[in-house]
């Protein structure tokens, strides 16, 4: 399944903002994947932790089918992220540039196509609060 234009631009937009919000930081994790970290929190809370790790699942497997890249990484049952640097260290992908946007991109599709705009937006809001977003831009 082809990532939908306005899903990728709001996965760089999301990416983007957590890029500029932590300059200051010398962690580990790529914007991609503090991204990833909130939106997992977030549904976790909202559906708990298997539902989680079903959108996340399926959001991999489709950013993996136009990111061969990204095929090393795995969703544990917490829905974290494992296979690459800053958690498993298995191998040197940290996320950054198009697999995590990808990646991201997809889980948001997700998202938005089985709860709906106003959840999807919700969990954002949970996420980034203050800021405006819009599913459909």
């Amino acid at each position: 399944m082809s990532t939908p234009p306005e899903m990728r631009d709001l996965a760089e937009r999301l990416i983007a903002y957590e890029s500029d919000a932590d300059k200051s930081s010398d962690t580990v994790q790529s914007a991609a994947l503090r991204v990833y970290e909130k939106l997992r929190l977030s549904l976790v809370a909202f559906a708990g932790s298997s539902a989680f790790e079903s959108f996340a699942l399926r959001a991999l497997t489709q950013a993996k089918a136009e990111a061969p890249s990204l095929g090393a990484v795995q969703v544990a049952a917490d829905g974290t992220l494992q296979g690459f640097d800053g958690f498993s260290h298995q191998m040197d992908l940290d996320l950054t540039g198009e697999e995590g946007t990808l990646l991201i991109a997809q889980l948001l599709n997700l998202l938005h196509i089985f709860l709906g705009e106003a959840v999807t937006l919700c969990l954002l809001r949970d996420g980034w609060p203050g800021t405006a977003f819009d599913v459909r831009s």
